[in-house]
């Protein structure tokens, strides 16, 4: 994924258990490596992640 620090991928990855994120998990993964939300769910999405129980609309 073009532009995309490795961090970030391997950050999600760690952080996604079987294939899924929470919302309140993916904002806090998003806030420590100091990205936007919708980075790290454009991450999670070109891994094939799902992100759940969206509290705010955010992903």
């Amino acid at each position: 994924m073009c532009g995309v620090s490795g961090e970030i991928l391997k950050a999600v990855k760690a952080e996604a258990k079987e294939g899924k994120i929470s919302c309140p998990q993916a904002r806090k993964l998003a806030e420590k490596l100091k990205v936007s939300p919708l980075e790290v769910g454009r991450v999670a999405n070109h891994l094939g992640i799902k992100i759940y129980g969206c509290e705010l609309g955010c992903f």
